[in-house]
């Protein structure tokens, strides 16, 4: 896989005030698009709201993956966060819950959030 950058510890974990901000913002408006489908389950699709709020969120996810890292968290709970970094001379993902305060974990490429391990043992 190729990489806008990969992120030292350190770097992901300056970065997170930012990512942070951005994480409310997709869970705010992804809260506000699921109000939209439960209330229209027909015609979500074809209301205005929810194709602007569609293009919000997209735009929030944009910024993530300018800053060089990605969200990982299609359910739109918690706020799941991937930053590429090298450890041991391996490509893996830092990763980082939306209620966590540091980067505690990561996970090797080919692997998800569920197998996660710890940073410091």
């Amino acid at each position: 896989m190729e990489f806008k950058k990969y992120f030292t510890l350190s770097e992901a974990n300056k970065m997170l005030p930012l990512v942070k901000s951005i994480i409310k913002d997709i869970l705010q408006t992804s809260a506000r698009m699921k109000r939209i489908i439960i209330n229209n389950p027909d015609d979500y699709l074809e209301t205005k709201e929810f194709n602007l709020l569609k293009n919000e969120l997209n735009k929030y996810l944009n910024e993530l993956e300018e800053l060089g890292c990605f969200y990982k968290d299609w359910n739109f709970t918690i706020g799941l966060v991937d930053f590429p970094a090298i450890i041991d001379g391996e490509e893996v993902f830092l990763c980082w819950r939306g209620d966590e305060e540091q980067i505690q974990y990561y996970h090797k490429m080919n692997e998800n959030y569920s197998l996660r391990k710890p940073l410091f043992h």
